[in-house]
């Protein structure tokens, strides 16, 4: 019995210099290790696959930020500082949104606003691609926007935060104005509420059962023009 529990006790032993030595019962699990590593090794690929894709995506949205406001916190020790972040984000087709975060840390609070900015874009109607439909008022708090369509050639007629939300929404012609409150988080809010109520002719027209020409004809323009000017609508 001494013998066999000595044999039981150096087996794994064998297992395992035969496992490095490459022959023996230690083989299998030496295969069986490396499948092993080899899985969990695949679903380290795996996840960096997902990581690139997400940066591929990430590259492709134009991120602005626009604010960042520092806070202090006095404590026993000395000064607690914090860092706020206010970040605007869009892809440059008529999709963009905003999102602020708040860490220790600059890098850390950008962020953190980014990913809240990605979460609640917003798709906006645009015409031609480079202007809104039409006239829009925005109110939120102290702060009271004005943005209005503008032919081409114009530009973005826009300051501070209200100038990176069109930059990263894809507006290209655009003139605004700000009344009350310099705030940035008031401002921007503002302005997102002014883009939420942009509507493009083609869903007015769907909503009331006719056609966009039949609309634009109301404006005093002639059925060619109108017709025209409905085949240009993408959106």
């Amino acid at each position: 019995m001494a013998e066999e529990n000595t044999i039981e006790a150096g087996a794994p032993t064998e297992g395992v210099e035969a496992q490095t030595e490459g022959r023996g019962p230690g083989r299998g699990r030496g295969r069986g290790g490396d499948r092993n590593r080899g899985e969990r090794g695949g679903r380290g690929r795996r996840d960096d696959r997902r990581g690139n894709r997400d940066e591929e995506q990430g590259e492709e949205l134009i991120e602005k930020l626009v604010h960042i406001n520092r806070v202090s916190k006095t404590v026993k020790g000395g000064k607690r500082f914090g860092f706020a972040a206010l970040v605007v984000v869009g892809d440059g087709k008529g999709r963009a949104g905003f999102g602020h975060g708040k860490a220790r840390e600059v890098p850390e609070a950008i962020s953190k606003a980014t990913a809240s900015a990605k979460k609640a874009m917003v798709r906006v109607p645009l015409k031609e691609g480079r202007t809104l439909h039409h006239d829009g008022l925005g109110h939120f708090g102290a702060g009271k926007v004005t943005v209005r369509s503008a032919p081409a050639g114009t530009g973005i007629i826009a300051g501070g935060p209200m100038r990176a939300v069109f930059e990263s929404l894809g507006v290209a012609d655009v003139v605004t104005k700000s009344n009350g409150t310099s705030n940035p988080y008031n401002m921007i809010r503002a302005t997102f509420a002014a883009l939420g109520e942009q509507v493009s002719p083609k869903a007015v027209a769907q909503r009331r059962g006719k056609k966009v020409a039949d609309l634009l004809r109301r404006g005093g323009a002639s059925a060619e023009v109108a017709q025209a000017d409905a085949e240009a609508i993408a959106e």
